[in-house]
């Protein structure tokens, strides 16, 4: 009896030993992942970054794309890594903009008018679209960060961008040579 209460007990032991050893590793893991410091919008895209990386590595493994397109788009997704934990840690919110990484060598694929690298300040919006986040230098390229605006605050960046610009005087509206005034009043609408 006496051995089997030691058996018994030593194999709970081994247990608990166990069960600590599997707890403190899946803490380990979820705080490299972000799990413990980040909210769910957060640990959601860290987890789609790490499912892109997943499938460019599925993909070069498969002989389907070749290695320099394998670095390019491994070092984008590391640099959105990068800024999407600058923007949580400092935020401190569980939210992140729609992030995109751009090489120098895409600004005319992505830009209508393309800026310089070099002019850019952080803040800064280009096109009403973007706001500039800054850059970000992986082993290989450096990208351009930028936050896509959400039509909201493209439209309200539009409304001030007009409200801004100076209003011509009333004189310089009308023609030359214009001696009548129904050539500068606006005509009404609506019957008298």
């Amino acid at each position: 009896m006496r051995t089997m209460t030691r058996t018994l007990g030593l194999l709970a032991l081994c247990l608990f030993m166990f069960s600590a050893a599997a707890s403190a590793q899946t803490r380990r893991a979820a705080r490299a992942s972000g799990g413990g410091e980040f909210g769910p919008n957060v640990r959601a895209y860290l987890g789609y970054l790490q499912n892109e990386q997943e499938v460019v590595d599925d993909r070069v493994s498969r002989r389907e794309i070749d290695r320099h397109y394998y670095l390019h788009n491994s070092a984008r997704i590391q640099a959105l890594r990068q800024m999407a934990l600058r923007i949580a840690r400092t935020s401190g919110n569980d939210y992140l903009p729609e992030l995109e990484a751009v090489s120098p060598e895409e600004f005319s694929q992505f830009f209508e008018e393309p800026p310089q690298p070099a002019s850019l300040q952080p803040d800064a919006v280009l096109e009403y679209k973007f706001r500039y986040l800054g850059a970000v230098s992986t082993k290989s390229e450096k990208f351009y960060l930028f936050e896509r605006l959400d039509p909201y605050e493209q439209a309200e960046l539009r409304k001030q961008g007009e409200v801004s610009k100076p209003k011509p005087a009333a004189n310089a509206s009308a023609p030359p040579n214009a001696g009548t005034d129904a050539a500068v009043r606006p005509r009404r609408a609506s019957a008298p």
